[in-house]
């Protein structure tokens, strides 16, 4: 999938989780989707109910999480994670897992990092910065 629409991105939760329940192979992206799915069962109804939430939408002003979202990002981060992309995020993640002594927390900080990344580059119509990227995590790291 190299520019999937919100339905597939969403569908392919959904069907990643179908797989898993039904004990079928799953290709190795699924195997890093269901890494992520496994880690927020929150979500896992709406996985089971695909029918009803393909199309939700999740205004911010709703002031509810946007699961499918929420779990590409993790994906993403993974994905960035396992060949050090941006170069030196792997080792400023390893730091916050050992200063929140917790890898989701990790996580959740490094993806707030991703969402002001992306929103500053969709604001000045740029491309993301790393730089950007990589100073939000060392503001993490400082505070802890």
């Amino acid at each position: 999938m190299f520019n999937p629409t919100r339905i597939e991105v969403r569908q392919f939760f959904c069907d990643t989780w179908q797989k898993y329940q039904l004990r079928e192979i799953l290709s190795d992206m699924e195997t890093i989707t269901l890494e992520v799915v496994l880690q927020h069962p929150e979500y896992h109804t709406i996985l089971e109910k695909s029918e009803h939430y393909l199309e939700q939408n999740y205004p911010p002003e709703m002031g509810t999480t946007n699961p499918f979202l929420h779990m590409s990002m993790h994906v993403a981060i993974r994905e960035q994670l396992a060949i050090d992309q941006p170069i030196g995020i792997r080792e400023k993640f390893l730091q916050l897992c050992k200063l929140t002594g917790d890898e989701h927390t990790a996580a959740h900080h490094t993806m707030e990092c991703l969402a002001e990344t992306l929103w500053k580059s969709q604001r000045n119509q740029s491309a993301p910065d790393a730089t950007i990227y990589l100073d939000c995590m060392d503001r993490w790291l400082h505070k802890g």
